[in-house]
């Protein structure tokens, strides 16, 4: 079963190392078992360091994927990729990483949606659900509706992102995500909040 908390860990909501990593070790030990590296900031060299640390640190508790860099997933022998549509393709990425790693895509619209079901990614995305602040400059929301019409195209793992919430995730998952991507509500005490996501999130379906 395709974990329902998908925790993503970026880097830019951190002043300094420490902090990032300690938000790590709070989701993993609260009970995350799908983790996503985030790095739009930091110089390849940190990012390979960041990487094979949350790797050496989800080794056996959970899957750990790295955000757009087929690359850094294979030197820190990651568990995937996430793409976002301005990236390799799937098909390009998957001859990279090979038939055994995740390969995730972003979706913003019923026609991208489409287009990436038809390639060999494992799961989708479907977002932004609600209005972002974590992105600089997001794609326009697609709601619940959005999710609703993504569920009718893909029998694949259907993961909704984009202003998720403890409050709102509820309604997400009855409009048909089979998981939803989480940062800022992650933020601010990421043991408790973790927690909270993980007990609503077990009493659905």
């Amino acid at each position: 079963m395709f974990p329902r908390l998908y925790a993503i860990v970026d880097r830019g909501c951190f002043g300094d190392a420490n902090a990032f990593f300690r938000q790590t070790h709070a989701l993993l030990d609260s009970g995350v078992t799908l983790l996503q590296y985030r790095d739009k900031t930091s110089e390849p060299r940190e990012m390979l360091a960041n990487a094979r640390e949350i790797q050496r640190l989800s080794a056996g508790r959970a899957r750990l994927i790295v955000n757009d860099r087929a690359d850094l997933c294979l030197a820190a022998a990651c568990d995937g990729v996430h793409l976002g549509q301005d990236d390799l393709s799937p098909e390009a990425v998957r001859g990279i990483v090979g038939a055994h790693l995740w390969v995730g895509v972003s979706t913003h619209s019923p026609e991208q949606l489409q287009v990436a079901d038809n390639t060999s990614a494992d799961y989708l995305a479907i977002g932004p659900v609600f209005s972002t602040g974590s992105k600089a400059n997001p794609d326009p929301v697609v709601g619940l509706e959005g999710v609703r019409a993504a569920r009718q195209l893909t029998s694949k793992p259907l993961v909704a992102i984009g202003g998720i919430t403890r409050a709102n995730c509820r309604e997400v998952f009855t409009a048909g995500a089979d998981s939803i991507a989480v940062i800022s509500d992650l933020l601010q005490e990421p043991d408790k909040s973790a927690q909270e996501f993980l007990r609503i999130l077990k009493d659905l379906r």
